[in-house]
């Protein structure tokens, strides 16, 4: 775990949100790891791939004019990708089941947590630039603020590579909770102001049946779960029960530039941590990163 926030965006960072922003959907393909419930199988886990939607980066929210979100302060930064999804989705549990010490039962399931390997994948056609984002994920849902072990973890990992902005910019450590505090920033505002980013359409569909179960079995009308919702409340307690801000953490990001058939180009861009020396032939160290040219 970090103990010092990065003091300069990542090498990579400004151009590849300039690139996911230009892309009319910025989706992405995002891995993960499937306990397999085949013992016999040699096995023991199995990929799952998906298409995801690009959310921001976390602590910078895209600016949304429709938005009725309260907003945090603009005093933090960070090169964490997000995306959102619903609890009841497979890929929640295999972010915090297939962490190291990770549970699998449904109260951790359910709660903030995570730490997952993750891949995804982003093809910015309009730049002709591929970019694989290699690390763990973490999930923040309603207990974000609590004191649970999963949601300590996940403030802290976030915490580590978050870096302060503006007016807030000066020092490298964000001081934790008091700093959060002083700061006037808070995590559950955050995960709040990324639902209310969405469509009231969107938010409709974590009212939805639970994703993946037999269409057969009818829905409980007291649950007021049902296609086609509407949600204008951000606090709509089913709504919420199942939204989830998902962050992931990189550890690698490969990029691979074929806007030029004859001259393709590729980097990669490994975190390294404060106060490295590289030792790759041709690597370059700026900031926490080390970036080598590679052969495409």
């Amino acid at each position: 775990m970090a103990t010092n926030p990065p003091s300069t965006p990542a090498p990579w960072r400004d151009a590849f949100v300039k690139h996911i922003t230009a892309m009319p959907s910025p989706t992405f393909v995002l891995s993960t790891l499937h306990a397999n419930p085949d013992s016999a199988s040699p096995f023991p886990t199995l990929p799952r791939a998906r298409t995801c939607v690009f959310r921001g980066m976390w602590a910078t929210l895209p600016d949304n004019e429709r938005n009725p979100a309260p907003r945090n302060p603009a005093v933090f930064d960070s090169d964490l990708p997000t995306f959102t999804t619903d609890v009841r989705m497979e890929k929640a549990g295999e972010i915090i089941g297939t962490a190291p010490g990770g549970g699998t039962g449904a109260s951790d399931i359910r709660g903030t947590g995570g730490g997952g390997p993750v891949e995804a994948i982003y093809w910015a056609a309009e730049h002709g630039t591929q970019w694989r984002v290699r690390g763990t994920a973490w999930v923040l849902g309603p207990d974000v603020d609590g004191d649970r072990d999963g949601a300590a973890r996940a403030k802290g990992v976030l915490r580590g590579r978050m870096r302060r902005t503006g007016d807030a910019a000066g020092g490298r450590g964000l001081g934790g909770e008091e700093g959060e505090k002083k700061e006037g920033w808070s995590w559950s505002r955050e995960v709040t102001g990324a639902f209310g980013n969405m469509s009231p359409i969107m938010r409709g569909t974590f009212r939805n049946p639970s994703p993946g179960s037999p269409l057969i079995i009818p829905v409980p009308p007291e649950t007021g779960l049902g296609l086609g919702q509407m949600v204008e409340d951000l606090e709509d307690p089913v709504a919420r029960a199942n939204f989830r801000v998902v962050v992931i953490v990189p550890t690698e990001v490969d990029q691979v530039d074929l806007s030029d058939a004859k001259q393709p180009k590729r980097w990669l861009h490994v975190y390294r941590g404060a106060s490295y020396k590289s030792t790759q032939p041709g690597g370059e160290v700026i900031g926490e990163w080390e970036t080598v040219e590679l052969w495409p």
